[in-house]
């Protein structure tokens, strides 16, 4: 690889030689304590992550950080019933949600939620305000499978052409007879890829591309799980998570998903050429960025999070170079 290869191009490596713990992560804060200081909820695509981290950021030899899932039961508790007894919750999925559960926690004042997970970056008007922490770096590619009508090569005007419903796209058929699927609605998967598309959410939901679906079946569909595919779809698919659940570091939900290279970068080889990137990040109460345990584990470069560069490598993420930051902030 050339010169420019970094922290992404480092993360396969570090899937096949570091370990976190033994077998699989596990979902929800797991061992002691069971509540833990700071309670967070949101993205699918960096829960596996943050699982891994709970695990080993620690603020005066406690652990701190309680990662819930995006998915699983119905409800969460998250503090301790005996002092916060309004704390179970319905389990929020996708940044979205994760953010819009946070905002009604501290809106309430009820101390149930103190960080969310976030796949995308979303500046709107928020009260109270909140910040987005980058912690590390995902490449984003289109899944499709080995039979696939769909070529494991396109360029970016061919993947927006088949987001489009393009008929004349020479790929889908006389009928156009493919299956455009986007992540659940709140995803920050799906509202990144949206922006990467050239669609909008407002003209996804009027129906305005027919082709693109949210749900096979009744089921919503879930970002990174492969198995919704069939020989005539394509889903987009975090890199990390492909990278991640490939290696056995997380449970394996690919199914016969295989990625797609765009403009003739391959993201089997995690380096910073690939086009489709994004930081990924951890959202804070703006009036928290200097307060203790906020600060010691998500702010700056030296804080916990940022300093487990290891833990975020195995689990398919590059390391961010600006790690900690805390200046993009809602209004």
């Amino acid at each position: 690889m050339n010169k420019k290869k970094t922290g992404l191009a480092l993360a396969v490596a570090a899937l096949a030689a570091i370990t976190v713990g033994s077998g699989l992560a596990a979902a929800d804060p797991a061992g002691p304590p069971q509540y833990r200081q700071l309670a967070g909820v949101g993205s699918d695509t960096t829960q596996d992550v943050m699982n891994g981290l709970a695990d080993v950021v620690t603020v005066n030899g406690q652990k701190v950080l309680g990662s819930y899932d995006a998915t699983g039961s119905a409800t969460i508790t998250t503090k301790n019933p005996a002092t916060n007894p309004n704390c179970t919750i319905p389990r929020p999925n996708g940044s979205g949600a994760g953010r819009s559960a946070l905002l009604t926690s501290l809106q309430s004042g009820n101390g149930c939620l103190d960080y969310s997970r976030s796949s995308s970056l979303s500046l709107g008007a928020a009260s109270p305000g909140l910040t987005y922490v980058p912690f590390a770096i995902d490449g984003v590619s289109y899944a499709i499978t080995p039979g696939s009508s769909i070529p494991r090569k396109l360029a970016m005007a061919d993947l927006k052409a088949i987001y489009h419903c393009d008929p004349n796209y020479v790929g889908a058929g006389p009928n156009y007879d493919l299956t455009v699927y986007l992540p659940q609605a709140g995803s920050g998967t799906r509202s990144f890829w949206e922006s990467q598309m050239g669609i909008t959410e407002t003209d996804v939901v009027a129906g305005v591309y027919p082709c693109i679906k949210d749900k096979k079946g009744t089921a919503p569909v879930q970002e990174h799980d492969g198995r919704v595919l069939d020989d005539k779809s394509i889903v987009p698919f975090s890199i990390a998570q492909y990278q991640a659940q490939s290696s056995q570091t997380i449970a394996d939900l690919r199914g016969r998903a295989i990625l797609g290279t765009i403009e003739g970068v391959a993201p089997t080889v995690l380096n910073t050429g690939f086009g489709v990137k994004r930081d990924v990040y951890n959202v804070i109460p703006t009036s928290k960025v200097t307060t203790s345990p906020w600060s010691d584990v998500f702010v700056g470069p030296d804080s916990g999070i940022c300093k487990q560069s290891a833990v975020i490598n195995t689990y398919g993420f590059a390391t961010n170079p600006n790690c900690g930051d805390i200046t993009k902030q809602t209004p």
